[in-house]
């Protein structure tokens, strides 16, 4: 079967730079010049940048935005199916031949200058963005935030800064002060910025940027509060007092998401049913999902199957804390990750909650960490553990087991996706 023509021109981009990652915006602003700027464009911007949630966020707030009728662009990334994914256009996700069609003109207004395949891929959500009516823009940040390609929107509406935590030391820094300055790095001069739960250190550097670029801070724990009560979700800020349901997300860290989500649109003007709505109608692919239809729950009728991309270990605690709540059960994790995680801090917080781990190696990815190099950090995290050549078979051996085990295959986002297209 031949590939879709975007597929094609996806594949050339990709040799357009050495490296898949080259934090700078030069690039980038060759580019958009290039192109007439179409950045300068669009449709009012939400910027969210952060180690977790920023997806989820997102979310919720074009969940509530779109329940009041109101049309929303949507950039994200990476994608688990399909490109496409990444971009949505006032509603509905990118058409093949509108794709296909920006990507061709990207290639071409770039010419044989290098740029990463992340930064060429951004500017033609931009240029579909600046073309396409709506009312608002979410943007969601790629990697850090200060060099992201994302950051070119010099005067968006509203800046979000969700949890921060250590991920992508190599690109970031070390320390949670050095990430936090680079999530940080899209406050912009005078605009608001939402803050989610932080730890001090981070919460420090957030504070003084804004403070020497005079941007308010609408702060959790300042400015806003959320949490659960009596199976409700609670929601305060200086304007008053939300009840609402839980979020339709499963795991008890998107009542911070969701949190942030609702201060964004409290502060955007929202009525309370889009507040309501932004839980309740939120869609967010493997994140907790529960996997109910296709071939792989269909191979293991009594498995309670789940599927979920965290990879970090703030992702690891927040799978836990999931874990945690629900009903007693045998739990096995099917677990695949990339050689740049810290895979015994991902795995650390789980080892509580888990029966055994079966390591698997993430089916056509270069930087997919061996099988057994998994299952040697996962007994160091103590978790029992042992390698399968394929999720399905790591499934059916443990259905073989346990025919009634909660399964959860986890650990990258990329093992995410190719489960979501194997499996239709």
């Amino acid at each position: 079967m031949s590939l879709p023509a975007s597929d094609l021109i996806l594949q050339r981009m990709m040799s357009l730079h050495p490296k898949i990652i080259d934090l700078t915006l030069d690039r980038v602003h060759r580019l958009l010049q290039a192109l007439g700027h179409p950045e300068r464009s669009l449709p009012p911007v939400i910027h969210i940048a952060g180690t977790n949630g920023k997806g989820s966020t997102q979310a919720m707030i074009r969940a509530g935005l779109e329940a009041q009728g109101l049309k929303v662009h949507a950039y994200t990334s990476p994608h688990l199916a399909r490109f496409h994914e990444r971009i949505r256009l006032a509603g509905s996700l990118i058409s093949e031949p509108a794709l296909a069609a920006l990507l061709d003109e990207c290639l071409a207004a770039n010419g044989p200058e290098p740029i990463t395949f992340f930064e060429i891929t951004t500017c033609a959500a931009f240029l579909a963005f600046a073309r396409t009516p709506a009312d608002y823009t979410l943007l969601e940040v790629g990697l850090g935030g200060r060099l992201d390609a994302t950051n070119v929107v010099e005067d968006p509406r509203l800046t979000i800064v969700t949890p921060v935590s250590i991920d992508h030391q190599q690109y970031l820094g070390e320390t949670l002060p050095e990430i936090a300055a680079e999530k940080a790095g899209i406050l912009k001069r005078r605009v608001p910025c939402v803050v989610g739960p932080q730890q001090a250190t981070a919460l420090e550097v957030i504070e003084a940027r804004a403070a020497r670029l005079g941007a308010p801070l609408l702060a959790h724990g300042q400015q806003w509060q959320v949490w659960e009560e009596r199976g409700r979700t609670v929601f305060q800020d200086e304007a008053g007092l939300l009840d609402l349901p839980l979020p339709v997300l499963p795991g008890p860290h998107q009542i911070q998401n969701a949190g942030a989500a609702l201060m964004a649109l409290r502060h955007l003007g929202a009525p309370e049913a889009a507040c309501e709505a932004a839980l309740t109608r939120a869609d967010w692919p493997a994140r907790m999902q529960r996997l109910r239809q296709g071939p792989l729950p269909r191979s293991a009728p009594g498995i309670e199957l789940w599927l979920d991309g965290g990879h970090n270990p703030a992702g690891g605690a927040a799978v836990a804390a999931t874990l945690s709540r629900m009903a007693p059960r045998p739990t096995h994790l099917i677990c695949g990750m990339l050689n740049t995680k810290d895979v015994k801090g991902y795995m650390r917080p789980l080892a509580p909650h888990v029966t055994r781990l079966h390591a698997v190696s993430i089916p056509g990815e270069a930087n997919t960490l061996p099988a057994e190099a998994t299952a040697t950090a996962a007994r160091a995290a103590g978790i029992a553990a042992c390698t399968a050549p394929s999720v399905a078979d790591a499934l059916a051996s443990i259905a073989a087991e346990n025919p009634a085990a909660r399964v959860l295959i986890c650990g990258s986002l990329y093992l995410a996706g190719a489960i979501l297209r194997e499996n239709g």
